[in-house]
């Protein structure tokens, strides 16, 4: 590994092609500065300069060296500098929820973004240890606090060419016998399945996934129909929503952290930004 320093005095010696220059400005004796350019000619395995009465001139391995040389000595001058500006950011935690929109996140990370000036923040899973929580109203705990963000409505999706498309508003009844895909930790998907029993309407369980996203997927390949919030799929052209007459379904989403413990600044100042900005 080169010394920085060694570089620093071949930097002075390629610019000042005088020894004698080189070690005043460098404010090290000529024999030290001496020295040190033959420990970096032996590292680098060739020769610098040649010497003259009149000074040293460049060899081609110098004139290779010098640009990477200066590039080197200017990035560590940077470091301090780079370490102390990391060590001022506020750093900030937010566990997020699979399956939200993409688009609606964003906003929030904005928001986030805007309200405190150098934020550092780390996106983790739910299960991680976290100052904050963007997760859906049913998954708080009893000893948190939720500000509700938005609301997302459960629409009936099928795949852009499916023949419900043509239809101008499904009742539930149209459903019975429908291929549906399930999503077992889904309120909605379980509230819809028992309203439609009560009306001895029984939907086709041809699949199911753990999450929004994975129904998702099993929507488009083909496998049936379901309900997903109208955000998780707002960017997906490949999905058309079908007008459904039946009880309105929805999530609402919001931030959640621990009402034991005190609020920290930039806990707070994310709340505030984030209250105003969905008030």
């Amino acid at each position: 590994m080169v010394d920085l320093r060694l570089l620093r005095f071949f930097i002075a010696i390629f610019e000042e092609n005088n020894i004698t220059a080189a070690a005043k400005r460098c404010h090290v004796s000529q024999p030290s500065l001496s020295a040190g350019l033959k420990q970096l000619e032996e590292q680098l395995g060739g020769k610098l300069f040649e010497r003259s009465k009149k000074g040293v001139k460049a060899l081609d391995n110098a004139q290779y060296l010098y640009p990477l040389a200066l590039k080197l000595v200017e990035e560590a001058k940077e470091l301090p500098g780079l370490f102390k500006q990391k060590a001022n950011r506020v750093k900030f935690q937010l566990a997020v929820m699979p399956d939200l929109s993409q688009r609606r996140l964003s906003k929030v990370l904005t928001t986030c973004n805007e309200a405190i000036e150098h934020l550092d923040l780390e996106l983790v899973e739910l299960s991680s240890q976290a100052d904050a929580r963007l997760i859906i109203e049913e998954l708080k705990y009893e000893d948190e606090i939720f500000i509700p963000l938005w609301e997302e409505d459960y629409v009936l999706c099928v795949p852009s060419n499916h023949t419900l498309t043509n239809e101008e508003l499904v009742t539930p009844e149209k459903l019975h016998g429908y291929p549906f895909i399930e999503c077992p930790p889904c309120k909605a998907h379980q509230q819809t399945i028992g309203l439609l029993a009560c009306n001895h309407i029984s939907l086709n369980l041809v699949a199911k996934a753990s999450s929004k996203s994975l129904v998702q997927s099993l929507v488009l390949g083909g496998f049936g129909i379901s309900f997903l919030p109208d955000g998780l799929i707002e960017d997906e052209p490949r999905l058309a929503k079908v007008n459904y007459d039946g009880p309105r379904m929805f999530r609402r989403i919001g931030l959640c952290y621990p009402a034991h413990q005190s609020i920290a600044p930039s806990l707070a100042a994310i709340i505030r930004s984030l209250s105003s900005k969905y008030s």
